[in-house]
């Protein structure tokens, strides 16, 4: 139905809007948004394809000129040496094992932490904030030979709780889980205890589903990182097929003579997990990005 505007003025009891111009943006600009993403797009592509590029040329080709960028016929050798003559099965297995295994349980400690910190109140808690924050602040670097003393004592030298223990210290997890739980309406909590809710039905039916994007969030930042460690297991792992994937390239590059094409098809092949997971768990990581956008 549509009005008059003398009858929008009795109806409203105000004179009418004027008509609002449509956002028009300028076609320059809309060009130079996409020459700018085409640049970031190249950007990002050359590189992968120069990895590929080069994993499937022989050695002797690789510093031939002009540079061969699509090499014919394809040299799958690099792939096969990674197989036949290094255990590169083993250092892919090893590096998904401990990224698994630390993922999962630091999810399960830093979540249990962050809960506590956020719903209970207990003598010490501000001194324990302190002390986990001091914590963060330490260097990896200076814990490598503490660590080392640590691991040897208990005889997990050369194993893969060597690599997994440690990181279970690291609070940084239960601050970033902590900052998710927090930005929840302490109601919920109070209106859950008065329905006879346990701490323990709180925690994961109701407090764990809310921050599921976070919970994921952190999980890819624990698996990448653990994933792409590299000091840490070239000092706790000595035999060559208990190392991980990051090591073991390392270990490819000779003294006198250095293969790029056997080191960039074993990067190729390292860089696939992290890629398959952040793919299937990219629509978490936008939403918990978006949230954090909307918070401030």
């Amino acid at each position: 139905m549509t009005y008059s505007h003398n009858s929008r003025r009795v109806l409203f009891g105000i004179l009418p809007r004027r008509p609002t111009k449509s956002l028009q943006i300028p076609i320059y600009a809309v060009v130079l948004s996409y020459v700018l993403l085409g640049l970031a797009a190249i950007s990002a592509i050359v590189p992968f394809f120069y990895v590929l590029s080069t994993s499937l040329k022989e050695t002797r080709s690789l510093f031939s000129y002009p540079p061969q960028w699509l090499p014919w016929p394809l040299f799958y050798g690099n792939y096969q040496l990674l197989f036949t003559e290094h255990p590169m099965a083993h250092w892919l297995f090893n590096s998904i094992l401990v990224a698994v295994a630390v993922t999962g349980l630091k999810l399960v400690i830093d979540a249990l932490a962050a809960y506590a910190l956020v719903t209970m109140e207990f003598h010490g808690k501000q001194v324990l904030m302190v002390v986990l924050l001091l914590a963060v602040a330490i260097p990896t670097a200076s814990l490598l030979i503490p660590l080392f003393i640590l691991v040897r004592g208990m005889g997990l030298l050369d194993h893969s709780l060597a690599l997994i223990l440690p990181p279970l210290a690291n609070p940084l997890g239960v601050f970033m889980l902590r900052a998710s739980m927090s930005s929840l309406p302490h109601e919920i909590f109070h209106a859950a205890r008065l329905e006879g809710a346990s701490e323990g039905k709180i925690f994961t039916r109701l407090v764990l589903p809310l921050i599921k994007p976070g919970l994921v969030v952190h999980a890819i930042y624990i698996f990448m990182t653990q994933y792409t460690s590299l000091l840490w297991p070239l000092v706790a792992i000595r035999r060559s097929e208990n190392q991980v994937i990051t090591a073991g390239i390392a270990s490819l590059k000779g003294n006198f003579v250095v293969d790029w094409g056997l080191i960039s098809a074993a990067s190729l092949l390292a860089a696939i997990p992290i890629t398959v997971i952040f793919i299937l768990l990219q629509r978490y990581f936008m939403a918990e990005s978006l949230a954090g956008a909307l918070k401030e």
